[in-house]
């Protein structure tokens, strides 16, 4: 029989690995969503991605959803979609007007608002190993999409809609952490991903995109990226159950890591200051999993 110290051990690390598992995948669909956006503007094929997603995931979930969903599996999982929305709107309308260089790095700036927000909106403190290793990911994050970009940013309108983004990102993670084990993983998740794909579709008008040629490139693109969401939505919703929103922040901050790996697979050549960028973001999580054990106090006899 396993001890339990070491059962629960393998039970916290599960959910994190799994969350790990995610930004794998996020590594590929990065690859593959430059792919498909030859084919489609953004938000049609996110559109297509997510509604492909819902699709998928309700042809696998018809128990979970006979169940019925409950008030609070409604409120809270369409106020998350439409964070999810605002994620994507605002970093499309950033890039109009920036490089996808600057925008990276100002998406970024969601590692250190995750801890923040999970302070001031749910009154959780991180601990001090959690925030060394935010500031070590954030500043390998820096690396990895240029240093360059720090010294070139200015608060114009791209960047300005680039840093809402980031405010809806955090947001996202901390909804998630919050509701997380309150909620029906697939049913929150179903609804979630429905509410991207209309809130994205809902969006081209407004940036003046129209529906692009349909192509067999751009089915099997968002096909394939529509069944990864769907996977990713349920994990993401299922691990934060028990990973701290903070935590799983310095996880996800891994999925520029794995895009870069995979790019390289593929003939992209990541420059040495990225490789010091990769090395501190897994030094960041390792980092926050230490604890500071104290010195117990002499007492006079």
């Amino acid at each position: 029989m396993i001890p339990e110290p070491e059962a629960g051990q393998a039970r916290r690390l599960l959910p994190e690995l799994v969350l790990v598992g995610i930004t794998i995948i996020w590594g590929f669909t990065f690859y593959v969503t430059q792919i498909g956006l030859t084919h489609s503007g953004p938000f049609f094929f996110v559109g297509l991605r997510f509604a492909t997603a819902t699709l998928v995931l309700a042809a696998v979930s018809t128990r979970s959803i006979r169940a019925g969903f409950t008030r609070l599996e409604l409120g809270a999982s369409l106020s998350i979609g439409l964070v999810m929305v605002a994620v994507f709107g605002f970093q499309a309308a950033g890039l109009l007007t920036i490089p996808s260089s600057k925008s990276a790095f100002i998406t970024a700036l969601y590692v250190p608002l995750v801890p923040l927000m999970e302070l001031f909106f749910l009154q959780r403190m991180p601990r001090r190993m959690v925030w060394i290793g935010i500031v070590m990911a954030f500043i390998g994050l820096i690396l990895l999409a240029g240093p360059e970009q720090v010294v070139a940013l200015r608060l114009g309108v791209g960047e300005t809609f680039t840093l809402l983004c980031a405010v809806a990102a955090a947001a996202q993670i901390v909804l998630i952490g919050l509701f997380a084990d309150r909620i029906d993983t697939r049913r929150a998740a179903l609804i979630q991903l429905g509410t991207v794909s209309i809130g994205c579709f809902a969006l081209m008008p407004v940036f003046g995109e129209r529906v692009p040629s349909l192509s067999a490139p751009l089915f099997l693109t968002t096909g394939g990226l529509g069944v990864a969401s769907a996977l990713i939505q349920v994990a993401m919703n299922w691990g934060q159950r028990s990973v701290a929103p903070s935590r799983a922040t310095l996880i996800y901050a891994g999925e520029p890591i794995w895009a870069g790996l995979i790019g390289r697979v593929a003939g992209e050549r990541l420059p040495g200051i990225a490789l010091i960028g990769a090395a501190l973001i897994i030094g960041g999580v390792i980092v926050s999993e230490l604890k500071i054990s104290r010195k117990p106090k002499i007492v006079p006899a």
